[in-house]
C-alpha cells in the first residue's frame, strides 16, 4: 500500500453513530433549549418545525404538559398556547417585557434621530 493513502474506513459504522432521537424528544429538547434561552415555544411552531400533522404536535404537547417537565401559559393577545420549562414562566415573562421595552425605546431613539 503506498504511503500516502489511509486503509479504507467503514463510514457506515453504526457502533460510533449516536442513535436518532425520537420526535418527542426532539419537541422537548428543543422547548427545553428555548426557554433556557429566554424564549417560549408556541405550539403552533411544532407542526412545521418538525413537519408533523398539528394533532400530533397536540398530542406530543399534552404528554410533555402531564409528565410535568414543561408549564404552558397562553398568549395574552392571539391566546395562543406557549410552552417553557418548568419553573420559568415568569422569569421568561419578565424578559420578554424587558425586550419589549428595550424595543420600544430604540424605537423612540431612532425617531427622534430622524426628525433632527
Amino acid at each position: 500500500m503506498p504511503e500516502n493513502k489511509r486503509p479504507f474506513r467503514r463510514f457506515g459504522d453504526r457502533s460510533s453513530r449516536p442513535k436518532t432521537q425520537s420526535t418527542e424528544d426532539r419537541i422537548k429538547d428543543f422547548i427545553l433549549r428555548n426557554s433556557r434561552n429566554g424564549y417560549y415555544t408556541k405550539v403552533s411552531t411544532l407542526s412545521y418545525k418538525f413537519e408533523i400533522p398539528e394533532d400530533k404536535a397536540w398530542e406530543i404537547v399534552g404528554g410533555l404538559l402531564i409528565g410535568g417537565d414543561l408549564e404552558s401559559i397562553h398568549d395574552e393577545f392571539t391566546g395562543e398556547m406557549k410552552l417553557c420549562e418548568a419553573g420559568k414562566t415568569y422569569l421568561i415573562m419578565n424578559l420578554e417585557q424587558q425586550r419589549k421595552r428595550q424595543k420600544s425605546q430604540e424605537f423612540k431613539m431612532n425617531r427622534k434621530q430622524k426628525s433632527k
